[in-house]
């Protein structure tokens, strides 16, 4: 007790000292964060704590031992970073150190400048995405879904590192360009239909649940496409039953 007031706790204090360092209002933060001004109150106020993907979006806001304390209370270790580091680099233990990537090689390529290499880390959440002939997971805001692990990727993978997730591919349709079980990270700032028309989107599908699959638009209809043309497309009304949810970025894949 202090004060006769009840203890705020430290991970508490720390959020409300980033939000008072970046200018921001609760709702302002809670807006960067893709959560209600309603969650940052109760954060501050220690009434409940933040899930593990709301602690690495902070994480991305602060810096230095403000960001590895906000991701260490996400479950990300010292050594998922450190799996990403060249042979002989080490990390700080209170932040993450800018580092140097030495190019490999001999001659001209050898004596480049050395440029230094940020890393973000990534959600993976613990949902599927389906491809065609197949039903999704059901979750409707990925921002609201607690990490199950992280991946520690480079900062240019990511030009949006507040909103990616990475999410499992349930199905085969998408074959050979995404296969069964693998791990696409989604962009969930790029959803604007008009912007997507070609490109791999996850879609949230009222009957179907979440879908990936190749957006397209052909006059006034719009679908969503295989890879596979066995599979023919699904087309997607015009009402409220289907939204996209993100952009696919980029996939990690097992090898046999």
């Amino acid at each position: 007790m202090e004060n006769g007031k009840p203890r705020i706790p430290e991970w508490a204090r720390e959020i409300r000292e980033l939000r008072k360092r970046l200018g921001l209002s609760q709702a302002a933060l809670g807006q960067r964060l893709q959560y209600s001004p309603v969650a940052v109150s109760r954060w501050e106020r220690g009434a409940k704590e933040p899930t593990a993907e709301a602690y690495i979006r902070l994480g991305h806001l602060g810096d230095g031992p403000a960001s590895w304390s906000f991701w260490s209370r996400a479950g990300l270790r010292t050594s998922d970073i450190a799996r990403t580091l060249p042979p002989g680099a080490r990390l700080g233990k209170s932040r993450l150190p800018e580092f140097e990537i030495v190019l490999a090689g001999g001659g001209k390529r050898a004596k480049q400048r050395s440029r230094k290499l940020k890393i973000v880390a990534i959600p993976v959440l613990p949902v599927r995405a389906a491809t065609l002939g197949e039903s999704g997971d059901r979750s409707m805001d990925l921002a609201q879904i607690p990490a199950e692990a992280v991946i520690a990727a480079p900062v240019t993978w990511n030009p949006n590192s507040g909103t990616t997730s990475c999410l499992r591919v349930k199905g085969a349709s998408m074959h050979p360009a995404i296969n069964d079980g693998d791990l696409v990270a989604v962009d969930a700032s790029l959803n604007d239909p008009d912007k997507l028309n070609g490109k791999i989107v996850v879609a949230l599908h009222q009957k179907h649940g979440l879908l990936l699959g190749r957006f397209r638009r052909v006059d006034a209809m719009q679908m969503l496409e295989s890879e596979n043309r066995e599979y023919g497309p699904l087309v997607l009304g015009k009402g409220r039953d289907w939204r996209i949810l993100g952009k696919v970025l980029w996939l990690f894949r097992q090898t046999p």
